[in-house]
């Protein structure tokens, strides 16, 4: 008994150093990163992304041209806006429309249900870059060519978060479903009073990934959006490189803040993200 207790103390400690050693080579670029932001740029021309102090050359000004908003970071702060509020928008609308559909193909019964979760599948299985020119087109008909919207509605209601929310839905109880509607609740009073707080590991591991993917978004923003005022970060920085120039103190300090929003988030979220993505990989 003794033996097979030690053995699993050690696979313990194997397996913890094992996640540290990981955590610590994740951390790595980010830590080099933070580092080249508080250096000039001719020491990134001169030795790259590295892990080198040098407190001669470590300074604030980097930080200090992109919150004076000068030179190449005059509009910095307003792509920061515009994606904070491109990813609030689309976070909670994404949040809403597809938890419901997710939650109607896993809890009813009717006909179609199984082709049409099907055909979610298949969507799941289409790249992007297939449907960029239909979709492009259907948002200059609509007029939401450089517009928030045009960012965000083509991909509010995204297959993924279906498919996830109706593994999630169809591991609820159905019980507290038939005593609503003993008690007079109709179908979307019990969604929104009984489901939605039972599904909220689920609500917190799709709000990071879906957050994640909006903040991080370059391609469709970057077709859809034409003016310097409505672009958002990712476009934002990548301008500071061009022809015309290249701002490097500018793109790394600017690269570093733009991890806050997510870094927050998932602070926040973190204690559903691990639950609701086990819970909801397992049906019942």
């Amino acid at each position: 008994m003794g033996t097979r207790k030690n053995k699993i103390n050690a696979a313990s400690v194997l397996l913890l150093v094992l996640f540290v050693v990981l955590a610590v080579l994740m951390l790595f670029p980010l830590y080099a990163l933070i580092l080249a932001s508080l250096k000039p740029a001719a020491e990134l021309f001169r030795y790259g992304l590295n892990v080198r102090w040098d407190w001669a050359l470590m300074s604030l000004d980097n930080y200090k041209t992109i919150f004076a908003g000068s030179g190449a970071a005059s509009h910095y702060f307003t792509w920061y806006k515009n994606s904070l509020v491109i990813t609030a928008l689309f976070t909670v609308l994404s949040l809403l429309f597809s938890s419901m559909v997710g939650y109607g193909l896993g809890v009813y019964r009717f006909r179609g249900q199984n082709l049409i979760f099907t055909l979610v599948l298949v969507v799941m299985m289409i790249p992007m870059e297939i449907i960029i020119l239909p979709l492009y087109e259907l948002t200059i008909k609509l007029k939401l060519i450089n517009t928030v919207w045009g960012v965000i509605l083509p991909f509010v209601v995204a297959p993924l978060p279906i498919f996830f929310f109706r593994q999630f839905a169809q591991g609820l109880p159905k019980d507290f479903m038939h005593a609503g509607r003993i008690d007079g609740c109709t179908e979307f009073g019990i969604f929104f009073r009984i489901m939605v707080p039972l599904m909220a590991p689920a609500f917190g591991a799709i709000a990071i990934l879906q957050a994640m993917n909006s903040w991080n978004n370059f391609l469709w923003p970057l077709i859809v959006l034409r003016t310097t005022e409505q672009f958002t970060l990712p476009i934002g920085l990548a301008s500071f490189v061009s022809p015309l120039g290249n701002h490097y103190e500018e793109l790394i300090s600017g690269a570093v803040l733009a991890i806050v929003p997510i870094l927050i988030l998932f602070l926040f979220f973190q204690r559903y993200f691990i639950s609701g993505l086990t819970v909801g990989g397992v049906k019942g």
